[in-house]
């Protein structure tokens, strides 16, 4: 299986996340790639590719165009306004306030963009997000181009992204742009699984009217668990794409077999659907020790699952997203991709 990585995702290392009232190292850093990596060389799986420059076509298919502007100018902004720390929203656009412009100020304008405030943007975080996109391109160009599988190892992450917001450290959506990049490519269908433990609100606001993206997202209940708000069962998508968003949201301390078993629907619909490619976004943050996550896999589970999904029997592209429990998301990653290549 090919692997498509760069060692540029290190541009992105943000100091800050604000986490239950107070400023912390962010979760998501640069070492969570180190172990996937590693983990990678020592099971033989690869070879590890380096990225082949997209440009910002691909990313411009699915996000607005005034909002990947603001994230190539925030950190210069955020600087020329003089504020010390790391960019982070402190306001937002609220329910009753009807006008919803963009403010000229920093300050302002970043809260309009931000889904939520625990994700920092810093220097670097604009370039890294570029390269990001251009691995899971890259990844995408392989398997369209008669690859059956290939692994994106993007970083930063990318499910949280909408067309027009970042948070849940995301800024573009790698998946959505890869399934774009499908249909460009001549697929009529695409079906996204996204096995991350937190719902993938971004995706499934990109394609909720569409009916050549099917979304699947297995994630805690929004009830209990970030992002919130999206990605209750009754959410089946809209207009073109009713019945295309499938929503499986599970409580918490969810086991192994129950969580098996919504991804079995999940599969069966997917097959019913009958897509030209798979686009898996791997989060393991589904493991039992991960430290913002609720459900309670073991490590063996994650080579189970990679073989349901195999069982589908699609040329698949899985796509690097969530997972904190650092020492174990190289184990656990690489379980997922062991696990679909020895079905």
């Amino acid at each position: 299986m090919d692997v498509i990585y760069s060692e540029r995702h290190r541009l992105r290392n943000s100091k800050t996340e604000l986490y239950a009232g107070e400023l912390v190292p962010p979760f998501e850093c640069p070492e969570r790639m180190d172990y996937i990596r590693d983990r990678l060389l020592d099971r033989g799986i690869g070879p590890l590719r380096e990225p082949e420059p997209a440009g910002l076509d691909p990313v411009l298919r699915v996000h607005d165009a005034d909002f990947v502007s603001f994230l190539e100018t925030c950190w210069r902004d955020w600087k020329a306004a003089g504020y010390a720390g790391e960019a982070i929203a402190t306001c937002w656009p609220s329910r009753a306030m009807p006008r919803l412009v963009p403010p000229r100020e920093i300050d302002g304008r970043i809260g309009y963009y931000a889904l939520a405030s625990e994700t920092s943007i810093s220097e670097g975080t604009y370039e890294a997000a570029c390269v990001s996109a251009d691995v899971a391109v890259s990844a995408q160009r392989l398997i369209s181009g008669g690859k059956t599988a290939a692994f994106a190892l993007c970083r930063p992450p990318g499910h949280h992204a909408s067309t027009g917001m970042f948070g849940g450290y995301c800024f573009f959506n790698n998946a959505a742009i890869a399934a774009q990049g499908f249909l460009d490519g001549g697929a009529e269908r695409v079906a996204i699984l996204d096995v991350d433990f937190h719902h993938g609100n971004g995706t499934q606001e990109i394609f909720y009217s569409r009916n050549d993206v099917l979304f699947a997202s297995l994630h805690g209940d929004p009830l209990d668990a970030f992002p919130y708000y999206l990605g209750g069962a009754d959410e089946t998508g809209s207009g073109d794409g009713e019945g295309l968003t499938l929503n499986y949201p599970l409580p918490p301390k969810t086991r192994f077999e129950a969580w098996r078993a919504a991804l079995a629907d999940a599969l069966d619909r997917i097959r019913t659907y009958g897509p030209d490619a798979l686009i898996v976004s791997l989060g393991v943050d589904t493991f039992k020790q991960d430290p913002i996550s609720f459900f309670l896999l073991e490590s063996a589970d994650f080579t189970t699952y990679g073989a349901d999904i195999a069982g589908l029997g699609l040329p698949t592209l899985f796509v690097m997203e969530g997972g904190y429990a650092v020492e174990e998301i190289g184990i656990n990653t690489v379980n997922v991709l062991e696990g679909f290549l020895g079905a």
